[in-house]
């Protein structure tokens, strides 16, 4: 098959892909603007498979059976119907996915009301009411389990590799464990506080300059969108509109002038405990197999654990880069290995020295 039509045979598959996969966003989406969306881009790509296969037909190749969705295709749906696509956003970005900044901006004739399917905040105290729920957190979830896995599992390594008591591994265990948590939930509260601290604080200077002086602040914003490609005339007369009311006027400047996401923001508590957790939860599978065994049956279970969860981790991560989920999981996995024999083998060296 000469590269032409392997091009249109690879064109027409993938097309028909997207199509199944805007589809299916469609049925999820609630918000009916979004979803309107959805299934224009499959009709666009249907469209596109169609054409793909008129090239086929004319260079006499068979057309390829039509393809289903492959299975992280599958699963990113399947974790989209519980939890919404907004969350999955780098997921299905990673996906090649279009239309997901309708996520991020308002809709031509929403009148700026509506950000994504949500109420625009137009008020630092609605900031954080709700967790942050973007792509972002997903992946920072599966990084904070990753951290505690390796981490604590490279710590069980070391005492092990300086033949520590059962117990003396396991009460290290569980206070690498607890130190680790606590301290990925502090860093995350003061990041989290203090980025919250930084929007209020200019967001309150941006409220007392718009209720001094509007119309300079009408001219910054017509500046902006001027900037961004609007006509001289169109810019101004979006900006009046927008400074008429105060409180869009306020949301937008803090976008547009100050390039703060109030969307990007959530509660300090409820970051420091979702660090809390996924750190603790990775930290406790290696740890596991010491709580009810010792000896070298739990340190060859728990290096198996902690092998099959690097593995798992590094393949979870696939959804977000896009790259193959076997080469994703063993890269994670040689990663772990790395450190965990190297403080093995400190250990071992360390515990000889000390005998």
């Amino acid at each position: 098959m000469n590269d032409p039509t392997r091009a249109a045979r690879e064109g027409f598959l993938e097309e028909l892909r997207s199509s199944l996969l805007y589809e299916s966003l469609a049925e999820i989406e609630a918000d009916s603007r979004i979803a309107s969306l959805y299934r224009a881009l499959a009709r666009a790509a249907r469209a596109q498979a169609e054409t793909w296969e008129v090239r086929l037909r004319e260079a006499g190749v068979k057309v390829p059976t039509r393809p289903t969705l492959d299975l992280r295709a599958r699963l990113a749906l399947w974790i989209a119907r519980r939890i919404g696509v907004r969350p999955m956003r780098e997921v299905f970005a990673a996906m090649k996915v279009r239309g997901l900044s309708a996520y991020g901006g308002s809709f031509a004739g929403s009148g700026g009301s509506q950000r994504g399917g949500h109420p625009t905040p137009t008020d630092v105290d609605e900031i954080g009411k709700r967790h942050r729920t973007g792509g972002g957190n997903l992946r920072a979830a599966v990084f904070g389990v990753n951290d505690g896995l390796v981490s604590n599992a490279s710590l069980i390594m070391g005492m092990a590799g300086a033949q520590a008591e059962p117990r003396t591994l396991l009460l290290t265990g569980i206070a690498g464990l607890l130190a680790g948590a606590f301290s990925m939930a502090a860093g995350e509260y003061v990041s989290v506080r203090s980025q919250r601290e930084v929007f209020e604080y200019q967001i309150g200077l941006e409220r007392e300059e718009l209720e001094e002086y509007p119309q300079a602040e009408a001219d910054e914003l017509a500046l902006i969108y001027e900037a961004k490609g609007f006509e001289a005339a169109e810019a101004r007369t979006l900006a009046d509109r927008l400074i008429a009311d105060p409180e869009r006027a306020l949301d937008t400047l803090a976008r547009e002038e100050l390039g703060l996401n109030p969307d990007e923001l959530g509660s300090p508590w409820g970051a420091a405990l979702s660090s809390f957790l996924a750190f603790a939860g990775g930290a406790l599978l290696p740890l596991l197999p010491f709580m009810f065994s010792s000896g070298n049956s739990a340190f060859l279970v728990s290096i198996v654990t902690a092998a099959s969860a690097l593995f798992a981790v590094g393949a979870t991560l696939s959804f977000f880069t896009g790259k193959g989920a076997l080469s994703s999981g063993l890269r994670m996995l040689a990663i772990g290995a790395a450190a965990g024999a190297a403080t093995f083998l400190i250990g071992s060296l360390i515990g000889v020295s000390v005998s």
